[in-house]
């Protein structure tokens, strides 16, 4: 009676997380439909709200310990990441090979409108990229798992339930030039993402011993360099879902667990500095950024501001809205590779901060190294975007000089500052990523790189910062409604507050 009692419960967990996160993103789209912002935005105010009534109601306790499954798909950031890493390294191919940019769409989608602010084949890709996720997480937990875990044995039934689902989630009003093709591609597309989640985790482990490289970095270079060499890959329906809802699915789930511990975050000490720190930063990251590009540049558009400060921050929130097509068609096609050239610098980023993790402080010496870096590559990328004239070409390799000069200035130059505080690493580590919105270093901290108090901490730590998007994705909106020009003087002003703030969360708070 108790074995059965407890495969109920499993199955009960599948339908609740299905019934939190489905919705939360369709009622995003509702809510922003008919405008130009994005939905990341309300996804963010949705989950910390859900998260926070579990808890406040008695349903849950802090970390939704009582949701396993929410857990587990917020756990899933590696597998939506891992697409965007492979689009990313097709695009670059075309772009450093002089490759034609266009691939014939075997796919057209169907227009009409299912949900308010959500076509047919939109619904079909969040709902598919949900199984997609669940399943492709049991698979890869099940082939890696050591026999201790609570779903162990239920991981099979779990990537079962998830790869039959996204197998069933296809809209058949699409028009698909070859239908067979296109299934099989979706299942080779399956496969080779587990075979890289599978051998990623092993090369991680391998050179645990020498130094402590997170899974997300050999995932990252893997994919890209898979996306290099396949770059006329045309899509098939699992990289199609994954690439339009993989991440605000996963920001779902990150966003639930981030509300669950508002109550009894703001009890540890020193969280006051780090919540500070990240609120702010994203206002000076961001608009300070944008605001150089603005001055130097002389471009305010956002097709470029869009693309090169999602890249330049590997910015969850502008990521999942420019992939998403929400900023237009140009500014979802540079995203990709924006995302991409800065991880291209996680070897040094991640290597040294595998260093300060075990040093207990900053590796300072090659952190004012890749500033100073950094610093003269966004002086080099701003000069060439003032002198591309509106050239995509131009624009594009002068974005991404940007994206990985500033890249460079905002994780090292952000430690460095963090550095004159009181805050220890894996506090510090944990602020900079919330102030960036850093998805690659978010993945990081949440699979162990700073310890487990700060994997458990880094989901509300990374959310709460994402009040601050009302503003981001407002002034975005606002440039969407006036032809893609940002709004100049707010920005400058925004930026401003951003310097302030930060020099109060690391002097004074």
């Amino acid at each position: 009676m108790i074995e059965q009692f407890s495969n109920m419960e499993l199955l009960n967990q599948f339908w609740l997380i299905l019934f939190f996160l489905i919705p939360m993103v369709l009622i995003s789209r509702m809510v922003v439909a008919g405008t130009r912002f994005s939905p990341i935005l309300i996804i963010v105010i949705l989950g910390l709200g859900m998260g926070y009534l579990l808890v406040f109601t008695g349903v849950a306790t802090p970390g939704l310990v009582e949701f396993p499954f929410v857990d587990l798909m917020a756990r899933t950031t590696i597998i939506a990441l891992t697409v965007s890493f492979f689009v990313g390294g097709q695009e670059l191919r075309k772009i450093l090979g002089n490759k034609d940019l266009a691939v014939e769409d075997t796919v057209v989608v169907s227009d009409e409108e299912t949900f308010l602010g959500t076509t047919r084949t939109q619904f079909f890709y969040i709902v598919r990229a949900f199984f997609l996720l669940f399943g492709l997480e049991g698979i890869t937990r099940f082939i890696l798992s050591d026999g201790t875990g609570m779903f162990d044995n239920s991981y099979p039934l779990i990537a079962y339930i998830g790869i039959i689902g996204s197998i069933l989630f296809i809209d058949n009003k699409a028009k698909i030039t070859n239908k067979h093709q296109y299934m099989k591609k979706g299942l080779l597309e399956m496969i080779a993402i587990i075979i890289l989640l599978v051998i990623s985790y092993q090369i991680a482990m391998a050179v645990k011993s020498v130094i402590a490289l997170p899974q997300i970095f050999f995932a990252m270079m893997i994919a890209a360099a898979l996306g290099a060499i396949f770059y006329n890959w045309s899509f098939g329906p699992t990289i199609r879902a994954l690439l339009v809802a993989g991440i605000p699915v996963v920001l779902a789930a990150n966003f639930m667990i981030g509300g669950s511990r508002i109550g009894d975050a703001f009890e540890i000490e020193g969280m006051n500095a780090v919540l500070a720190y990240g609120f702010f930063g994203q206002l000076f990251w961001m608009f300070g950024g944008i605001a150089l590009i603005m001055f130097f540049a002389r471009t305010a558009n956002a097709r470029n501001l869009a693309p090169g400060m999602a890249g330049s921050l590997s910015h969850s929130g502008l990521t999942g809205a420019c992939t998403a097509g929400d900023f237009g068609k140009t500014a979802a096609q540079r995203a990709p590779i924006m995302i991409n050239i800065p991880f291209f610098g996680h070897i040094f980023v991640f290597s040294v901060l595998a260093i300060s993790a075990e040093r207990g402080s900053l590796w300072v010496f090659p952190s004012l190294l890749i500033v100073a870096v950094g610093v003269g590559l966004t002086i080099l990328a701003l000069i060439n975007l003032r002198k591309s004239n509106g050239e995509d070409k131009k624009e594009v390799k002068a974005l991404m000089q940007f994206s990985f000069g500033w890249q460079m200035c905002a994780v090292f130059g952000g430690l460095a500052l963090l550095s004159l505080s009181t805050m220890p690493i894996d506090y510090a580590a944990m602020a900079q990523s919330s102030a960036i919105s850093h998805f690659g270093l978010f993945a990081a901290i949440q699979g162990d790189m700073f310890g487990s108090e700060a994997a458990a901490l880094i989901p509300f730590i990374f959310s709460m910062p994402f009040l601050v998007h009302p503003l981001v994705f407002f002034m975005f909106g606002k440039a969407m409604e006036n032809n893609g020009e940002m709004p100049i003087k707010p920005v400058y002003t925004l930026a401003l507050i951003g310097v302030i703030g930060v020099a109060y969360a690391i002097f004074f708070v």
